[in-house]
């Protein structure tokens, strides 16, 4: 069995004009939605076996706050090149290359793509996910490679909204 946590990264700051896309932070909403969805995986004694972020700053930052609230150590968080700025076939790609040691992993990453693969996954369909939500999909099958809808049980979808 392997369980996949897609979480979208806070809300970030459009405040630096000087700033590239993948350097942008999270704004104050983002400080405190990221927390928020950490305790709320925590709540439900979540904890990862991996953390994988994409390498921009309000992703990264996602993840350690998230990471923080579910005791992970985010010196153990994997930076993967591969999550920013991709499509779904890119994060399927990702995905299917994770360790096979690894029973749960949360991925952080962005919209349209973290929507879109979960959906691409997922049995049941969601809208747009927002900022900070996280879905868990579990699959029958114990190797990353093999993750596919086919094999997939949507286990939970949750939200800062719904957290707080």
């Amino acid at each position: 069995m392997k369980t996949l946590y897609l979480l979208r990264h806070a809300k970030s700051s459009w405040s630096f004009d000087e700033l590239s896309d993948q350097e942008r932070p999270l704004n104050d909403r983002g400080r405190d939605d990221a927390p928020l969805m950490g305790k709320a995986l925590a709540k439900r004694r979540i904890c990862p076996d991996l953390v994988v972020s994409s390498p921009a700053v309000r992703a990264m930052s996602t993840a350690v706050l998230v990471a923080r609230e579910m005791q992970y150590p985010h010196d153990k968080i994997v930076v993967d090149a591969g999550i920013y700025n991709t499509d779904v076939d890119g994060l399927l790609g990702v995905i299917h290359h994770l360790p096979d040691t690894a029973a749960s992993v949360l991925l952080v990453g962005h919209n349209p793509t973290i929507t879109e693969t979960a959906n691409e996954l997922s049995p049941s369909s969601l809208n747009e996910m927002p900022t900070a939500a996280v879905v868990c999909l579990r699959f029958d099958t114990d190797r990353w490679e093999d993750v596919a809808k086919a094999n997939a049980e949507f286990y939970f979808y949750d939200y800062p909204r719904n957290a707080e």
